[in-house]
């Protein structure tokens, strides 16, 4: 849907005023802080084809307009002007980074807490996560009534153990066998994609064992699922600030909403389109209801070639986009770049972040 010129300037006035404001927009405001050349009259006419078009709505019938999130959409993918951190904020930025990436963990937590000071919005943050996780050993331990522990080993020396329930149990002998055999085929296979051939490969190796062998890969899709990267929350109380949520009921339920794990998890798993370094979601695009009134922002950061993790942003959905983007691009380029530099000085930072994440993760399961 195409708009004119015109129309693209008064929408982003509009945008930009209620952004700051929170106050819905008239055509007088419009008039008098923008130099259009343009009679309030004419403003208005033209306000009234956005809001027909669904770009604005009028929350009352004798209130000014304001953004839908059609119109946001339209806004953050066409209209917004590019932000750039201020020299003191770089600064900043790159002094968190650098005084801590030797303890990442921590550098975890001060960074959620920081992008949450710096936005006055709340954080979302993953934990650095290790990809290409593989099988190393697997091995069972026959139980009472035809249960099998299976104990599923992967790199990194973590361990998981899952109950399995046969219709029969081989004893102690026969079971370190099968285990063999099937270490000999699984071994070094991808935690996340067994290939298929191997799979199929064991199967015929094993005939008769495939109650087994399905358990076997019912287990390590459980020790797969049981690795997902753990998140945290920081700032969530900044949304009270808004008047968007003066309604204590609905701020309540709001908070309640981003403190579930599973939504934070949904919201933070998307992976990241092609081409296109961060990724916006706004109201009623969440497809939650408590989240309809605000807009998620979320960039990917890498600490090395197999570990990376999530950062996103949470506020209303008249949220000032072009500052969090740049706040984000700016904490992520820091990240990137002083890992670069210690890489230079031959530092053994890849072990160090692989370790510290897997550390975490033991920690987390114990």
């Amino acid at each position: 849907m195409s708009l004119s010129e015109r129309k693209m300037k008064i929408l982003q006035a509009i945008i930009n005023d209620y952004i700051a404001t929170a106050e819905p927009v008239g055509s007088r405001t419009i008039a008098k802080k923008y130099n259009f050349g343009l009679s309030s009259a004419t403003i208005r006419n033209e306000m009234s084809d956005l809001e027909e078009m669904g770009f604005i709505i009028q929350p009352h019938a004798s209130a000014g307009r304001i953004p839908s999130d059609l119109g946001y959409r339209l806004y953050v993918d066409t209209l917004m002007q590019k932000a750039e951190l201020q020299e003191r904020e770089k600064n900043f930025l790159q002094g968190v980074v650098a005084n801590n990436m030797n303890q990442i963990e921590y550098l975890m937590d001060e960074t959620a807490k920081i992008l949450s000071s710096l936005t006055n919005y709340t954080t979302i943050m993953s934990d650095p996560i290790v990809h290409s996780r593989t099988i190393k050993k697997i091995r069972f331990m026959a139980l009472e009534n035809n249960d099998v522990l299976v104990l599923v080993g992967t790199d990194g020396n973590m361990v998981k153990n899952h109950t399995m329930h046969l219709d029969a149990v081989p004893d102690d002998e026969e079971l370190f066998r099968l285990s063999c055999i099937i270490n000999d085929y699984l071994s070094g296979q991808s935690m996340e994609h067994v290939d298929e051939r191997a799979i199929n490969s064991l199967r015929a190796a094993l005939p008769g064992w495939g109650q087994l062998i399905n358990a076997v890969l019912k287990a390590v899709e459980k020790t797969t699922e049981s690795l997902s990267p753990q998140f945290h929350l920081t700032g969530a109380k900044n949304m009270l600030a808004f008047p968007e949520f003066s309604d204590v009921e609905k701020a309540q339920k709001l908070i309640e909403t981003l403190e579930e794990k599973d939504v934070m998890k949904n919201l933070m798993s998307v992976p990241p389109k092609e081409g296109q370094d961060v990724q916006i979601y706004i109201g009623n695009e969440l497809g939650i209801d408590e989240m309809k009134d605000c807009s998620i922002i979320t960039t990917h950061y890498k600490l090395s070639e197999h570990v990376t993790g999530t950062i996103g942003i949470v506020g209303p959905t008249r949220m000032n986009y072009s500052q969090v983007i740049a706040v984000l691009n700016g904490m992520v380029k820091n990240m990137e770049d002083t890992i670069a530099h210690l890489q230079q000085k031959n530092q053994p930072l890849r072990r160090q972040l692989t370790d510290s994440s897997r550390k975490k993760q033991t920690e987390q399961d114990s």
